[in-house]
């Protein structure tokens, strides 16, 4: 398994690098401590504390992974070595196998599966503390900030009550002026130093829960790489027969059966999603038909309204044609007759001698 040792030595390399930084911005950062240097004070002790702390987390897994490469290299998978913290239920996994004939480690999936549970939640358990001492340091700076700011406006108001222009003298004014504005200064230095040390102690302790969190990650993914080869294979790299509770083998036929049944199971499951997929697929073929359907019926109708309004066109026209045709003749016929009533009312032309 991989040495924690790395992880250690990268800590340690980011620590040098920002203590370096910190000397180089001394007399700055010495100014700043000291506007609020109780404040200033308590964050720097969490972030010492929060330091120790990931490191120490990196550093207790070392017996951890030596513990495991002895089980590794031993033959039955037993050691005589206590067992560290973090691998208690690993310890009684295996204490609990019986071993008396030396066979390899075979544990079942759902041993394994406990031990890795219980080994997340107690790595888990370290992270956390980590994390509350980053926030911690956040809410610290945010919390000297506004100190700060309730400071510097409360001393501004001091200030501007304070002024007196009565005397007409600007130097004295001037002089009152800047001897008011101390005070608000030294508030805002007290709300910037405190947001200084808080989020670049937040900063640092990040990196180091960050790198602490990948040992962890590590030790974890390889635990785990081996329990599952240990879960299908022994220390020799041959198949292990499955045991009963009582270490008694299990038949053949009764594991040929379970195998048989596992990949029914798998094969009803495989159809199970084939059937699935093909209903998706003619339930979209359905509704596009669906919408075809309606498209086509929205046709026809369509079709029928044109013809109506064609039927009723024709019917208009013929009715009107037929309208024009009767008007036509009872205006022939009232021409008619007022001809033939001029020709009666018209003198007689004298005849010819």
């Amino acid at each position: 398994m991989t040495r924690p040792t790395q992880y250690l030595f990268r800590m340690i390399g980011f620590l040098v690098c920002v203590a370096l930084v910190a000397a180089t911005l001394w007399r700055p950062l010495r100014d700043a401590f000291f506007s609020n240097p109780l404040l200033d004070g308590l964050i720097l002790g969490i972030l010492a504390v929060g330091v120790g702390w990931n490191m120490m987390m990196v550093r207790r897994l070392m017996p951890e992974v030596r513990w495991v490469e002895t089980i590794r290299q031993s033959r039955a998978g037993l050691t005589t070595a206590p067992a560290p913290r973090l691998l208690v239920p690993l310890a009684t996994a295996l204490g609990s196998r019986p071993d008396h004939r030396g066979q390899p480690i075979a544990l079942s999936t759902p041993a394994m599966q406990a031990v890795l549970d219980s080994v997340s939640g107690r790595l888990d358990e370290g992270r956390e503390v980590s994390r509350y001492m980053t926030g911690l340091l956040i809410f610290l700076g945010l919390l000297g900030t506004f100190y700060g700011l309730l400071l510097t406006v409360a001393a501004i108001a001091d200030v501007i009550a304070g002024m007196s222009v009565g005397s007409g003298d600007l130097d004295a004014m001037f002089g009152q002026l800047k001897t008011g504005l101390a005070k608000p200064l030294h508030g805002m230095s007290t709300a910037f130093s405190g947001s200084l040390f808080g989020l670049a102690s937040a900063l640092v302790l990040g990196f180091l829960d960050l790198t602490a969190g990948q040992a962890q990650n590590r030790f974890f993914n390889e635990l785990e790489e081996w329990l599952a080869e240990q879960t299908r294979f022994g220390a020799t790299g041959s198949a292990s027969a499955p045991t009963t509770e009582g270490g008694a083998p299990i038949p053949a036929y009764i594991q040929a059966l379970l195998e048989q049944t596992a990949e029914n199971l798998e094969s009803l499951q495989n159809l199970v999603r084939v059937s699935e997929a093909r209903r998706e697929k003619e339930s979209a073929v359905l509704s596009k038909l669906s919408d075809r359907l309606e498209g086509t019926a929205t046709q026809t109708e369509t079709l029928h309204n044109i013809e109506r309004l064609l039927q009723m066109l024709v019917q208009t026209s013929e009715e009107g044609r037929t309208r024009m045709t009767a008007d036509l003749r009872n205006d022939l016929r009232v021409l008619a007759r007022t001809i033939a009533a001029a020709a009666d009312n018209a003198p007689h032309a004298p005849k010819a001698p």
